[in-house]
């Protein structure tokens, strides 16, 4: 079993920046890629970023491309997302995954945090 629990969201402005951090606990962290998600009112969740285990392999939505870094610690058991020129679009609920494998669907990821809100006023 793997924990996660992130933190870091809150309320700010189109152009501000936030970084989301996901803490994790139980099995080896570092041997486990690690995904960014997120889930507006009324919307379906979506992919943002994932990254493997040795950080070699990183893949982002085409939406936050440019915007949004993924990274991860393996020695702190924490990955973190870096949210930069947010719009309002990037408003959601933010989930930390883990799984086996940096794919963008969520049905690869095994293990989920209870997720974070950001919210980007206009």
């Amino acid at each position: 079993q793997v924990q996660l629990v992130e933190s870091g969201g809150g309320l700010v402005q189109t152009g501000d920046s936030l970084r989301l951090s996901c803490a994790a606990s139980g099995r080896s962290f570092s041997n486990y890629a690690m995904g960014w998600f997120r889930q507006a009112p009324g919307k379906e969740r979506e992919f943002v970023a994932t990254t493997s285990w040795s950080s070699r392999t990183t893949y982002y939505a085409n939406s936050v491309k440019g915007r949004f870094t993924i990274s991860r610690d393996n020695a702190k058991n924490t990955v973190y997302l870096q949210m930069d020129s947010l719009k309002p679009e990037d408003t959601a609920v933010y989930y930390c995954a883990a799984g086996t494998a940096p794919i963008a669907g969520p049905q690869g990821y095994n293990y989920w945090g209870q997720g974070t809100q950001v919210t980007v006023s206009s």
